[in-house]
């Protein structure tokens, strides 16, 4: 990536007010035109959002992205849109045990819904504010049960089963956090309590030692923050047996989407640990050495993704991609979602960024202002392309609202135009929810307002 170091947060100002306006329409076309009882919109195809069986995972990211319109516009219509479908369709998600998805589901939805009732941008009723809370609590709960143990931790296991442990749930970690901080924790038999933090912690751990390379010779594609999709384990002895991935290309190549969920999860709970006392930490390595961990996988993913991404800040869907090197040199100029051999991931992009700017505020808050900024700018790049076409949908049949997304690409889910040998131009739930979800960050800050975390609504 070529870092822009001159731009500014309120550079983008005039490009945030734009996002924000197409966006609405976008929130208004899907809920004009899809048909919920589908399931939930997963990817576009042709512009149209469809559905995609394999895990219900991105519902609370269509509600989730109603109450951020909100949240940016102060539009009563968007609030209403997705407090109704919080209260008539996501209880299924708090009680649903078959996903480590309930970080993305729940703390989207009834999590934004509490944080903005904390913050007084919605009006505050007890009944309603129990309710968030209850079902953040047995959120947090029920993800923690999907836990396989190991010597010295251990993981929050995936929907492929206990030998599984994805990167993704480095983002979704943040329910049981949530659960946690409102009290809350894991009741067993014979009433043995488990600590939600506690099992936060490990798995955090967990994904940095087995999830995160550091280029100290794992293996011989052992480079400073590549990660793998999946860590596969022993279950018998809590061994680690091999890297693998579900939606990359193979192991030992890095898709950036999962790299994407690193960059950002990792930041965001070094920002949450901020606010933990030593004590809470001291059971678990106390707090020196748990932020140790967590800040070098944050600063390992954010440089790797620097490193590896086109000058303009957009990666492509896998760094080892079967045909990049038809492409010639992709890190010598701006990415090329039109191209005939491997499609961008605009989504990656803007999952990316948001971890990039919450790891520069963080460092320069902590001391450390040259890497900072570099992290904070290379946020600001990314984000700058993506605010801009051909990222942003200003189509209005378009239904997405950021392009060049892609869900599966080895399994050939993705839509490819005609005429075309690639996926590109369409868009995601989980891509629209969190470009809107940064673009809302930066937005706060350009405007003084209360600084965006997952866990302000536990405040």
């Amino acid at each position: 990536m070529q870092i822009n170091h001159t731009i500014t947060a309120s550079d983008l100002s005039h490009k945030l007010h734009r996002f924000w306006d197409l966006s609405g329409e976008k929130i208004h076309l899907i809920r004009k035109h899809f048909d919920p009882a589908q399931g939930a919109p997963v990817f576009t195809a042709a512009g149209k959002y469809t559905t995609r069986g394999w895990t219900e995972w991105t519902q609370g990211f269509q509600f989730g992205s109603e109450i951020l319109q909100f949240d940016a516009t102060g539009d009563d219509a968007f609030l209403e849109l997705g407090r109704e479908a919080t209260k008539t369709l996501m209880a299924s998600h708090v009680g649903h045990f078959g996903v480590h998805d309930h970080g993305f589901n729940n703390v989207s939805t009834y999590g934004n819904l509490l944080r903005l009732m904390k913050e007084g941008k919605i009006h505050h009723d007890q009944w309603e504010q129990e309710t968030y809370e209850l079902a953040l609590k047995l959120s947090g709960a029920v993800q923690g049960k999907r836990w396989t143990s190991r010597p010295g931790g251990g993981y929050l296991y995936s929907f492929n089963g206990p030998h599984s442990l994805f990167v993704d749930t480095i983002r979704t970690v943040r329910a049981l956090i949530v659960s946690h901080e409102l009290g809350f924790a894991i009741w067993g038999e014979n009433d043995k309590k488990t600590s939600l933090l506690e099992r936060a912690i490990h798995h955090g751990i967990s994904t940095a030692d087995y999830s995160v390379y550091y280029g100290e010779g794992r293996d011989i594609y052992d480079i400073w923050g590549r990660t793998a999709h999946e860590a596969v384990f022993n279950t018998n002895d809590g061994n680690f047996r091999c890297p693998n991935s579900q939606q990359g290309y193979t192991g030992f190549t890095t898709w950036t989407r999962g790299l994407a969920w690193a960059m950002c999860g990792f930041p965001e709970q070094l920002e949450y640990l901020k606010t933990v006392s030593d004590a809470d930490l001291e059971p678990y390595g106390g707090r020196k050495k748990i932020e140790a961990i967590y800040l070098k996988a944050a600063k390992a993913t954010c440089d790797f993704f620097i490193d590896y991404t086109a000058t303009d800040g957009i990666p492509y869907w896998d760094t080892g991609a079967p045909e990049l090197h038809k492409l010639g040199d992709i890190y010598s100029r701006p990415a090329d979602p039109f191209n005939d051999y491997e499609p961008v991931d605009g989504s990656a992009a803007a999952i990316g960024c948001q971890g990039l700017l919450r790891l520069g505020k963080y460092l320069n808050e902590n001391g450390d202002a040259e890497a900072g900024k570099k992290y904070w700018q290379a946020g600001l790049t990314t984000l700058n392309t993506l605010l801009d076409e051909p990222y942003l949908s200003t189509d209005p049949n378009h239904q997405g609202i950021l392009l060049h997304s892609i869900y599966h690409r080895p399994n050939g889910w993705d839509y490819v135009p005609e005429g075309s040998k690639i996926p590109y131009g369409e868009s995601s739930m989980w891509g629209d929810y969190h470009i809107r979800e940064a673009a809302l960050y930066l937005e706060r800050i350009i405007d003084n307002q209360p600084y965006y975390t997952f866990f302000a609504c536990t405040k």
